[in-house]
């Protein structure tokens, strides 16, 4: 089986993990964090950080020859289950039908101590 690694022209390269890796049919997104292209997490509510969370993965999603429509899965890690109906807000803005699985849980903690983190699995 052949592995793929995929960095994004459009997120900042971290050295700990690819942003994706790609075997033959599917994706595995590394979770992203609300941060702009910089590196730097974007000001502004959980809406905002929710959409920049979306936008990178989007952009994650593309540079791997995917895209939302293909998301078969989507893990949401959130500070607080108090911002659960602020992200599906912004979520369902965004996600085709049918929706993708999904599974959201309050996280103990998150890098650099942000609001939320989100991941997918797509297919190619």
């Amino acid at each position: 089986m052949s592995v793929q690694k995929i960095n994004s022209p459009e997120r900042p390269l971290v050295p700990m993990y690819s942003h994706a890796v790609k075997i033959p049919g599917l994706i595995f997104c590394s979770g992203q964090t609300p941060v702009d292209s910089a590196g730097n997490v974007v000001p502004g509510d959980i809406k905002a950080h929710a959409a920049q969370c979306l936008s990178n993965l989007g952009d994650v999603l593309k540079t791997a020859g995917s895209s939302w429509d293909k998301v078969v899965k989507v893990n949401i890690y959130l500070k607080s289950m108090s911002d659960y109906a602020a992200v599906n807000e912004e979520y369902i803005k965004l996600m085709p039908d049918p929706k993708p699985a999904r599974t959201c849980i309050q996280a103990g903690g998150l890098p650099f101590d942000v609001d939320i983190e989100i991941e997918a699995i797509a297919a190619v």
